[in-house]
């Protein structure tokens, strides 16, 4: 991703905006819906599926999770997994890679901390994109952000320190070099055993790679626009 001066913010279909980014001539979300799209993708399939799966909630027990995101670009899906955090009292270590952040007044028109049942974290909202690069900080009594400035091919996690990795790149044909079997194996060896793999895309070639890291694969039933998304596992 580039200057945030050459993105265009865009109102997806279901009132969520998103951003348009023409050198790559994509869009940062689903025109379907951006927020239909992160919901489904990111929190149903790849949250809430770790949390039921591979962190069960025990009562009298606090849960912990630690998640790695890789595309901060707007925001939203750190800002849709706050409020799941505490809605929930989730204890959640989010940390995000993303070279190329927006600009304070590309973020500041985007519409999320709008949108009903958003409006009681939009002062968060801001906090996740005012916050420092490259240092741990506390948000919310649950929710503590690390926003790592850093290309992925440059970024190297320590050895198992996560449960759950959001792929949200832009596309394999967009970024091939993001997309590939030396990327995920990178992942694969951050993640913890059982740790949990999800993005928007099914194409052959992602599958292919993340088989070859070690992840097993399997297709899961789309957002509106979206066929299938890909959730992958370590086993």
């Amino acid at each position: 991703m580039r200057k945030s001066s050459e993105v265009q913010i865009s109102k997806t279909a279901d009132g969520s905006d998103t951003l348009y980014n023409p050198e790559y001539d994509q869009h940062y979300h689903s025109t379907f819906g951006a927020v239909q799209e992160s919901q489904h993708v990111f929190i149903r399939t790849g949250l809430d599926y770790a949390l039921e799966s591979f962190i069960p909630g025990v009562p009298g027990n606090q849960r912990n999770i630690d998640i790695l995101e890789v595309g901060f670009g707007t925001g939203l899906n750190a800002f849709l997994t706050l409020a799941e955090s505490e809605k929930h009292g989730l204890k959640v270590r989010y940390t995000t890679i993303e070279p190329y952040p927006l600009e304070r007044t590309c973020w500041e028109a985007l519409n999320y901390p709008q949108l009903p049942g958003m409006q009681q974290y939009a002062g968060k909202f801001a906090r996740l994109h005012q916050c420092e690069w490259d240092i741990g900080e506390q948000i919310s009594p649950y929710f503590m952000l690390r926003k790592v400035s850093s290309r992925l091919e440059d970024y190297t996690p320590g050895p198992a320190p996560f449960q759950l990795v959001f792929f949200d790149a832009f596309g394999p044909d967009a970024q091939p070099e993001l997309w590939t079997e030396q990327i995920f194996n990178k992942l694969f060896i951050s993640l913890d055993t059982g740790g949990v793999f999800v993005t928007y895309s099914v194409k052959g070639s992602v599958v292919r790679a993340l088989r070859s890291a070690g992840f097993t694969t399997e297709k899961i039933p789309g957002p509106p626009g979206k066929r299938h998304i890909l959730r992958a596992i370590k086993i």
